[in-house]
């Protein structure tokens, strides 16, 4: 059976602010746009993450990442 570690990712694209939440770190913040969005997450697929779930309203996207133990 495989476990799982989660994390977040939220893009308030009008405001071009991307939050990372990675288990056992602080929140780290980044001023963005789509361009380094992409990098963030290609960092973060680098790293092994995938992504789980993804939601979208007006000016907001998030992810919920999962990375296999």
């Amino acid at each position: 059976m495989f476990t799982y570690e989660f994390a977040i990712v939220e893009w308030l694209w009008d405001q071009q602010a991307i939050r990372v939440n990675l288990p056992g770190s602080n929140e780290r913040v980044f001023s963005g746009s789509y361009d380094e969005l992409v990098a963030v997450l290609s960092e973060l697929g680098g790293q092994g993450w995938d992504v789980a779930t993804c939601a979208a309203t007006g000016n907001w996207l998030f992810w919920t990442l999962r990375r296999q133990r």
